[in-house]
């Protein structure tokens, strides 16, 4: 069973090198986490704050937008995309399990995740380290805190295109869907609760069922999990700054558990899926 998920995994990652995705999540990762780092190590001397720990307070910002929409662009066809081409069908004829293909997708596509953000938040900590010196090293737990957290992220999500994949015969619905997901979950669902909060005026939506709901969304729990770890969530603002008062070990539970939840969520549309 390894064999046949490793192998499938290693033909699924030379497929995404041979498509440039790769190249393109590594470069968009380095590209926005740069900018992010040069911004932020130009007040870093007035802060209390060592330069790292502000770069990664900014680097949370962009993980929740840009992971998610990495993860979603590289995994929304690699069911109907086959499917269309009529190599599913062949890949089915063979003795591997759906579970196993989807784990080996599942496991290359991580793969391309993990090596855009620690590519990415490694030119962020050079930068910072250039311009403080010793100092960054207080922020090096953070950056690790960080980097775990964005790749679980990414399995979150990369499963959850692997469901809409499954529910779309053909890749651009497929693609519609998964930008629709990610409009939904990473924009609305935080709009929606804020306009919920300000309806409710304090009652009981805001004080017991708000805090549920935030950290019900995987981009909200990794947002505030490592906010409140670094200790930058008496600064932010919006949803993350009214959930100050969440306690730490909820977002991270959600954090563990959708990838879980998610992957289970793919297999069961897999099964509804005729070659």
């Amino acid at each position: 069973m390894l064999t046949r998920i490793l192998a499938t995994a290693a033909l699924e990652f030379a497929i995404a090198r041979r498509n440039r995705w790769v190249i393109v999540s590594v470069a968009m990762m380095m590209l926005f986490a740069l900018v992010l780092a040069f911004a932020g190590s130009a007040p870093a001397g007035q802060m209390a704050a060592d330069p790292l720990s502000v770069t990664v307070a900014s680097l949370i910002s962009l993980a929740v937008y840009l992971v998610p929409l990495i993860a979603l662009l590289i995994s929304f066809d690699a069911i109907a995309g086959e499917s269309e081409r009529g190599t599913l069908a062949l890949s089915l004829t063979y003795p591997l399990a759906r579970t196993e293909l989807l784990l080996g997708k599942l496991i290359a596509q991580l793969g391309v995740v993990t090596i855009a953000v620690i590519a990415g938040y490694a030119v962020a900590a050079v930068v910072a380290f250039a311009t403080s010196g010793g100092d960054a090293a207080e922020g090096l737990p953070a950056l690790w805190r960080l980097v775990w957290t964005s790749v679980l992220l990414g399995a979150a999500f990369l499963s959850l295109g692997h469901a809409v994949s499954c529910l779309s015969r053909r890749p651009s619905g497929a693609a519609a869907m998964a930008i629709g997901l990610w409009l939904v979950m990473i924009v609305l669902y935080d709009l929606g609760l804020l306009a919920a909060v300000v309806a409710n005026d304090g009652g009981a939506f805001t004080t017991d069922v708000f805090p549920w709901a935030l950290v019900a969304n995987p981009a909200d729990a990794f947002r505030i999990f490592n906010l409140a770890a670094s200790g930058a969530v008496d600064a932010a603002s919006g949803v993350s700054g009214a959930a100050s008062s969440i306690a730490p070990w909820k977002p991270l539970a959600a954090i563990l558990i959708w990838p879980l939840l998610a992957a289970t969520l793919a297999r069961l549309s897999f099964q509804r899926v005729t070659p």
